[in-house]
């Protein structure tokens, strides 16, 4: 007997049965982790055993090969053979095959009924020559993933069917809630970004600052012990680095990456079960495929990919028994860039032209960090529900020593606010010292905005990191300068 379906697993399945009845033969399923995309695919191969057809499902990483037999096991589909070296289930003659999709490159791929790709954001070369071959041009391919957002997916799939949102997963209770907290913005101003998304080898450098790091076991051990946790770091150096600063902290702390065999990386997952270990330091190979009672997400690496956000995130958000909700500690500023993981949507596949952009409401309404205990609020929301903290609207009228003036009349330069002042004069500092300018660029853009030489006592105050205001005021004045000298020259 297989398991019940969900509600949303069941109407699933009615969605992608109507679109091959009614032609479709390259469809794409999103759907949240969590959503229990393998069940929904066992279901399937069920179907295809009892019309004594045969199905593929294909998956991108080695260690899902046992995990897929698994759940299918669980979900009674015991007809199973695997596609992987020289796996022990090999069995061409089963009428389902578990297939890695690195030995179907190199193997004559069986004739089947249906192919069902696991994992489809994570694109092989494999994919678009199997599928636009004549002989399979009538078999369906089912791409299933929480993220079907890679560019060009739109020119192999025709239809896609969005089986559920993060947020309705989270109100019916078949996702986890969710507190983040932001404690620490890295300055990433110098980290160069390379295919749409940060430099390995620029951003491990920032993080692996020994403040920061030290940061991440703090703030881990302050707000995070005691719920299993898994730390994502940048490349394999920052994520072995932040497991030894916790070992030194006395926090049981153990490391996995790609190289991680097998065995290991089950003892790994046996001792985090057992509560014998409590962080995992990882770099990219925790973000797919773990089923893990995960209570705590460390994101240690900024990235501007949706793709790999929303992967982190999710392996903190299925459910456990006395789980109330995931504890999400961004030392990375992701959530300020990117938004809630709950915000962000797309109604369509890329087709390769244009990259997509999330809704512009999520874009417009992104969490703001409590100034009090750095929780993240969702905007508009004036009071902080983990501290309680409102902040109060300050008048921006001040008294001030001096005889009433007349008001300016309009278009006339309006009366400077010396705070405003001192914190643009802070943030010029900050700007030079990062660029290596000279003390004298400071007073005169201070003088090009205001029209007078910053006060002396200015020169004590402290750099402040600039806003994006001043940074685009900068930019602005950069522009203009070149293109005076162009026309001079």
């Amino acid at each position: 007997m297989g398991a019940t379906l969900r509600p949303q697993q069941a109407r699933l399945i009615a969605e992608i049965n109507q679109a091959i009845a009614a032609g479709c033969r390259r469809i794409m399923v999103q759907a949240p982790t969590g959503f229990g995309k393998t069940v929904v695919a066992a279901a399937i191969a069920a179907d295809i055993l009892d019309n004594g057809k045969r199905a593929i499902f294909t998956v991108p990483a080695l260690s899902l090969i046992d995990q897929t037999v698994e759940r299918f096991y669980q979900n009674g589909v015991y007809d199973v053979g695997v596609i992987q070296a020289d796996h022990f289930m090999t069995n061409y003659a089963r009428l389902i095959q578990v297939a890695s999709v690195q030995t179907l490159q190199r193997r004559q791929i069986p004739r089947t009924d249906l192919v069902m790709i696991d994992e489809a954001h994570r694109w092989f070369d494999l994919y678009p020559d199997w599928m636009n071959r004549p002989e399979w041009k009538n078999v369906p391919f089912i791409g299933l993933s929480a993220t079907p957002w890679t560019r060009g997916l739109g020119r192999h799939f025709d239809k896609l069917i969005i089986a559920a949102t993060v947020s309705e997963l989270i109100e019916a209770g078949y996702l986890s809630a969710f507190r983040v907290f932001a404690p620490s913005s890295p300055d990433l101003s110098k980290v160069r970004s390379v295919g749409g998304d940060y430099r390995d080898d620029d951003l491990s450098k920032v993080m692996d600052q020994s403040g920061l790091v030290a940061d991440v076991v703090d703030t881990w051990i302050e707000r995070g012990k005691g719920r299993p946790t898994l730390c994502f770091g940048v490349d394999r150096a920052h994520a072995k680095n932040l497991q030894q600063k916790f070992t030194a902290a006395g926090v049981r702390a153990e490391y996995i990456d790609a190289y991680t065999e097998a065995n290991d990386r089950a003892a790994i997952a046996r001792r985090f079960h057992s509560g014998e270990t409590e962080v995992v330091c990882n770099v990219g190979c925790l973000t797919t495929g773990v089923d893990w009672d995960v209570r705590c997400i460390i994101l240690a690496r900024p990235s501007k990919s949706e793709m790999l956000f929303i992967q982190m995130i999710g392996r903190g958000l299925r459910t456990a028994d006395g789980k109330d909700d995931c504890l999400i500690l961004d030392h990375s500023d992701n959530h300020l860039r990117l938004g809630f993981v709950t915000d962000i949507h797309h109604d369509k596949l890329d087709d390769g032209r244009e990259r997509q952009k999330a809704e512009p409401k999520a874009k417009e309404a992104l969490p703001k960090k409590c100034p009090k205990c750095a929780f993240l609020k969702p905007p508009k929301t004036p009071i902080c529900s983990a501290c309680g903290f409102k902040p109060e609207v300050k008048s921006k009228i001040q008294n001030k020593a001096g005889e009433l003036v007349e008001f300016a009349a309009r278009g006339a330069r309006k009366p400077i606010d010396r705070g405003e002042q001192a914190i643009f004069y802070a943030e010029l500092k900050h700007f030079a010292t990062m660029r290596e300018f000279k003390s004298g660029w400071i007073a005169h853009k201070f003088k090009d905005k205001f029209g007078t030489w910053p006060p002396h006592d200015f020169e004590r105050l402290p750099p402040a990191k600039p806003t994006v205001t001043t940074l685009n005021w900068i930019r602005s004045r950069q522009i203009a300068w070149a293109k005076a000298r162009g026309a001079a020259q």
